[in-house]
């Protein structure tokens, strides 16, 4: 049930993604139709007058025509079209001198008379069939040589120009909620088929647990944002299965190291207990207090690699240190077996920023490594390149590295089967310790592929 309730809220956010994209949608074609209805409303009327005026004047110049000819003017005018237009010619006295055959009244349609040649067009209430109704006056001074000088009037009327208006507005107040409708659906539609990969990421990730790192998400076919995201979340899920691997095999390395010293311990000092007469008790101090310093060791190299996995590998101090001088300390603090010498003669001045604590560590480490497998001699050297930095060389005589090893030696508990075993006393990570240290001062450590034995290269950046 409490899985369904979750599954629920998560289509419901997803489900309202999908509506606030439509409703976004909705507004903006909404916003755009309304204005565009109110455009369309404004030059439709504009236009229809326009027209109307064009059609009312063409017919007072036509009737300023007649006037103006030597048969004169007929005093019945006839009308053309539409029924609801009206001429109305009148005297400078404002008697009539002639009218159309629709117009019954005797009182002039309208008194303004134009102050020039020029027609003037009016809007102007007129009482029609009992009824007061919008028409469109266009006064228009004429003389002739029967009449004299007259005022011609046409008057036409405005409502074919409101009917189309107002039948257009009926259309655009029907069409545009049916287009927001319509461009709703759509968008509803086209959002959600473009959401459907994001569900079905969201379903697989769901399903995915610590214990089943290796599923992955369905990748669109289109290589679009969506297509880029799933991507990328399978980046991160290679990277989390990687790191929990790496996790796991660290637990189960660091586990199987610790056991090892202690059951050596615990069955040294159970045979010494069980045959109390018979046992060296100082071999068998000797024998529990190594296994204890080999677990010390292991101890403090876990600690330390657990610090730089949860809180980064950046040194805690930057200062300039002589890493000539902390090779030689460490060089002193070092017992190599017998027959093994330490030269030293290539060690020469240099000066790098860093941990000076951390990079002991990186040489001690070198040291140790390079002691168990030397069978006569440690060649340590130190060199400066100027702006090329600082280059610290480690090698030694022994059986070196197989070429397929040399990058898997920088891994957590790693060991050669042949040339290191645990019977040397190693943990498997100095040498991973060594390659934190060094990239946290961004620097380089690699094995030297040329040079027989192993030859361990540290190159660090210059001190300035």
């Amino acid at each position: 049930m409490a899985d369904r309730t979750r599954s629920g809220r998560r289509f419901a956010g997803l489900a309202s993604i999908r509506a606030r994209l439509t409703a976004a949608a909705c507004l903006v074609v909404a916003g755009a139709l309304l204005v565009g209805a109110a455009v369309i409303l404004t030059v439709l009327r504009h236009t229809l007058d326009e027209n109307l005026d064009d059609a009312a004047v063409q017919r007072a110049r036509d009737v300023a025509a007649q006037v103006k000819s030597a048969a004169g003017l007929d005093p019945t005018l006839p009308v053309h079209g539409d029924e609801d237009a009206f001429i109305d010619v009148r005297a400078a006295d404002g008697h009539a001198v002639a009218r159309s055959s629709n117009l019954k009244q005797d009182a002039p349609v309208a008194t303004f008379r134009p102050a020039d040649d020029d027609p003037e067009i009016r809007t102007q209430k007129i009482p029609v069939r009992g009824e007061e109704d919008d028409f469109r006056i266009v006064a228009l001074n004429a003389q002739g040589p029967t009449v004299g000088a007259v005022t011609i009037y046409v008057v036409a009327s405005l409502d074919r120009a409101k009917e189309t208006a107002t039948a257009v507005r009926h259309l655009l107040r029907w069409g545009v909620p049916l287009l927001v409708v319509l461009v709703g659906a759509i968008a509803w539609f086209v959002v959600g088929r473009a959401l459907r990969p994001v569900e079905s990421m969201r379903a697989e990730v769901a399903e995915i647990t610590a214990q089943d790192l290796g599923r992955r998400v369905p990748v669109p076919r289109a290589r679009d944002e969506i297509g880029r995201l799933a991507t990328t979340m399978n980046d991160m899920l290679d990277r989390l299965q990687h790191s929990a691997e790496r996790e796991r095999r660290f637990v189960a390395d660091a586990s199987h190291e610790l056991q090892s010293p202690l059951a050596s311990s615990l069955a040294d000092l159970e045979v010494a207990l069980a045959h109390p007469e018979a046992t060296q008790w100082e071999e068998t101090a000797r024998a529990v207090v190594a296994d204890n310093e080999r677990m010390t060791r292991l101890v403090g190299d876990l600690l330390f690699l657990a610090q730089t996995d949860n809180n980064g590998s950046s040194p805690a101090r930057r200062s300039l240190v002589d890493l000539d001088d902390v090779v030689r300390e460490e060089v002193s603090r070092l017992r190599p077996p017998a027959g093994v010498v330490v030269d030293l003669s290539g060690v020469n001045p240099a000066e790098v920023r860093g941990d000076a604590d951390q990079l002991a560590r990186v040489v001690r480490n070198l040291l140790e490594n390079a002691s168990r497998y030397a069978r006569s001699a440690i060649v340590v050297t130190v060199s400066t390149g100027g702006a090329g930095g600082t280059e610290l060389a480690v090698a030694d005589d022994g059986p070196g590295v197989p070429a397929d090893q040399r990058e898997r030696i920088f891994e957590r508990f790693a060991r050669l089967d042949d040339s290191r075993s645990r019977a040397t006393g190693g943990t498997g990570l100095g040498l991973a310790i060594a390659r934190e240290i060094v990239e946290s001062h961004r620097g380089t450590i690699d094995l030297d592929q040329s040079a027989p034995g192993a030859r361990f290269v540290v190159h660090l950046p210059a001190a300035g």
